[in-house]
């Protein structure tokens, strides 16, 4: 399902990050055990880093079309004019410079690309809380056997498994991430045995003269032992990879203990088991003062608070926190249905989690699992492959299984409880925070809905996208429910590129816009036939705007790292940029995201708008899946109803039955 859409110059790609020089792992040794890897790639990990394509910077006019053709279903025809006459003003005239500067710049920096520094900056420099703004969540299916689902199993087999990912990708063992058009050809043992020798500065072309695409690796090494710093008007990302310790939560109380020993090696996996069993063991209640509830504060109030809380002495205490290799929260609770799960998962209860942590994995007491992570540092691609990784090893290749004892080994001496000191001042903080967490999370209603007609194979045998008819499902429920084409976004990775990723797929077009007032509006004026065209030309456009996305070609990311420029200048931003339009289009009230996966059983984001919906979803085989958050003043379940009735009435179209309104 996933990845959030929230939107800026230029510096260099890693801007406001501090980490070990080469961003390498500082752990030199490597064990020998076969057991400690998920498996040892022939191509080295980062073979294709050095020669991959640089993001393209679109054409000043490409940009300028784009962006019309993106307004024209959201204006009438007055806003429309006064538009396109700011557009082509801006284009003959401030336009060029920006433009010509932005490619002076890149050309500077041809180690990144021209949309990594601003995009690490509009993060980083974001002062709303991580919590729902930011951090989305994608939940594990369950494991296949029902008893390795046992909390305590499974925690330690998803630890173990982690840290198998991380030291292989640290070895450089790690199948370096392709995309395969030709797998026949590229994703056999005779092709990689070749590639490996090609040299790094010409390997990718060596990929692409057999149809594969190797994909951006550069944000897998924040994936552990990371963590974003809140600091005064722009926060930091940290990472040392040193640290050897994971940091386990429950019921507000942090432990640690190493899962990597002294020789570079995973710790025996029993131990690591017993570790976990004393940590569930523990009886103690809920933390009086959970610290948790901080890292969901505005950026600038966690900033000023962190500050508090390093003067109080608690310096070591956080760089424990701050550098353990990811975050495992152990919940208390048990997930009643997938309303349940979303909430559990994107938000939680707010005194069991460290939002700022790269990555969390979320345990429940029936086992269910789930990553949520903090999005400054890197995108679902570098996720989802952890996430896909984890879950295949932890069910293929348990590190224990149901019938394994832990050894005996003095935890008491192994884990460590961290303490934090803590004065009147910072308890009413953190009692603060917690009012403010409660009171957010409140106004926040999730739902969601499985279409069972079918899915992808239905609609591959009607000619037309399943992402398309997905969108333009979504398109024709707002108007079902409001009467409105609003400003949609679909993200789309750009890791074919060198330090890309993403851009926006604008899905809302007057090709949508027609079908939708047609089959709303209109129902019995047209005939089956029109109504199928209508279709199909949905989808062909969706079809070539998803591809331009891909290949760097939309128009967002490139207005967006002009104006970024023009605000570096220090006078007012041209009119283009304060056209209201301009700010309605970059209002996203439909903010959309999709992955499949057979690691993932569900994903979610919160709105990024007020008066938005936040609509993650799954095109399957033989079914459609969408989970949908929204803030009081809009319907969810109104809108899931919708979703559902449009999905009839397209796939009645299709079917060439008389569409039921």
């Amino acid at each position: 399902m996933l990845t959030i859409c929230r939107h800026i110059f230029l510096k260099p790609a890693f801007a406001s990050v501090v980490s070990s020089p080469s961003g390498l792992s500082c752990l030199k040794t490597y064990s020998t055990n076969e057991n400690d890897y998920l498996h040892k790639s022939i191509v080295p990990t980062m073979h294709y880093q050095k020669s991959l394509p640089r993001l393209p910077i679109p054409k000043l006019e490409d940009t300028i079309r784009r962006y019309l053709a993106a307004q024209r279903p959201l204006l009438d025809d007055d806003q429309y004019r006064k538009t396109e006459q700011l557009a082509q003003s801006f284009e003959k005239g401030i336009a060029l410079q920006l433009h010509e500067e932005l490619v002076a710049e890149n050309k500077r920096n041809k180690h990144t690309s021209y949309i990594s520094g601003p995009w690490f900056d509009m993060y980083l420099a974001a002062r709303d809380s991580v919590v729902l703004n930011y951090n989305p969540f994608m939940s594990f299916n369950p494991h296949p056997k029902t008893e390795y689902n046992d909390p305590l199993i499974r925690a330690t087999n998803m630890v173990v498994s982690a840290m198998r990912f991380m030291k292989t990708l640290r070895a450089g063992y790690l199948e370096p991430e392709v995309f395969h058009l030709n797998p026949e050809k590229s994703d056999t043992k005779k092709f990689k045995k070749l590639i490996r020798f090609v040299p790094s500065s010409f390997s990718w072309f060596g990929a692409y003269m057999v149809n594969a695409y190797p994909l951006d690796m550069s944000q897998y090494f924040r994936l552990f032992n990371s963590t974003r710093i809140p600091r005064p008007n722009k926060d930091e990302l940290f990472t040392d990879e040193r640290a050897r310790h994971l940091l386990v939560m429950r019921n507000g109380h942090f432990f640690a203990f190493d899962v990597i020993d002294k020789d570079g090696n995973i710790v025996n996996p029993s131990e690591i088991q017993a570790h976990l069993k004393y940590i569930l063991s523990d009886n103690r209640p809920p933390a009086d003062f959970p610290l948790g509830y901080l890292s969901s504060e505005n950026r600038n109030t966690w900033a000023l608070l962190r500050q508090k809380l390093l003067e109080n002495g608690n310096e070591e205490t956080l760089k424990k926190v701050d550098s353990a290799v990811f975050c495992l929260c152990l919940d208390d609770c048990l997930v009643k249905d997938y309303t349940d799960l979303t909430h559990t998962m994107l938000h939680g209860n707010g005194y069991n989690r460290w939002y700022d942590k790269s990555f969390s994995i979320i345990m429940t007491r029936d086992g269910t699992a789930a990553v949520n992570f903090e999005h400054s540092w890197g995108d679902g691609v570098a996720v989802l492959r952890f996430q896909n990784e984890v879950y295949k090893d932890h069910v293929e290749r348990p590190a224990v299984s149901p019938e394994a004892r832990p050894v005996a080994v003095d935890s008491c001496q192994a884990v460590h409880r961290l303490e934090f000191k803590l004065d009147d001042s910072l308890k009413a903080d953190i009692i603060q925070a917690k009012q403010k967490f409660d009171a957010t999370m409140k106004t926040l209603t999730v739902n969601n809905v499985q279409f069972q007609r079918g899915g992808k194979e239905f609609l591959k045998k009607h000619k037309v996208s399943p992402d398309a008819v997905a969108q333009l499902a979504f398109q024709m429920a707002f108007f079902m429910q409001y009467g409105q084409t609003v400003a949609t976004y679909e993200s789309c990775s750009t890791a074919a590129f060198k330090h890309g990723r993403t851009e926006t797929i604008r899905p809302a077009s007057i090709y949508t816009k027609k079908f939708c007032e047609a089959i709303v509006k209109q129902p019995s004026k047209h005939n089956a036939s029109d109504l199928r065209t209508m279709i199909a030309d949905c989808s062909k456009y969706h079809s070539q705007l998803t591809k331009e996305a891909a290949m760097g070609q939309g128009f967002d990311r490139h207005l967006f790292a002009m104006r970024c420029l023009a605000a570096t200048k220090g006078s007012s931003l041209p009119d283009f940029y304060q056209d209201p339009a301009y700010k309605q289009i970059n209002h996203n009230i439909l903010s959309t995201s999709t992955l499949t996966s057979p690691a993932v059983q569900l994903g979610g984001f919160a709105p990024v708008v007020p008066d938005g919906f936040g609509v993650a979803y799954g095109v399957h085989d033989h079914w459609m899946g969408c989970n949908v958050s929204g803030y009081p003043v809009r319907n969810v379940k109104e809108f899931l109803d919708c979703i559902h009735q449009s999905l009839d009435q397209i796939f009645d179209v299709l079917e060439g039955k008389p569409v039921q309104s």
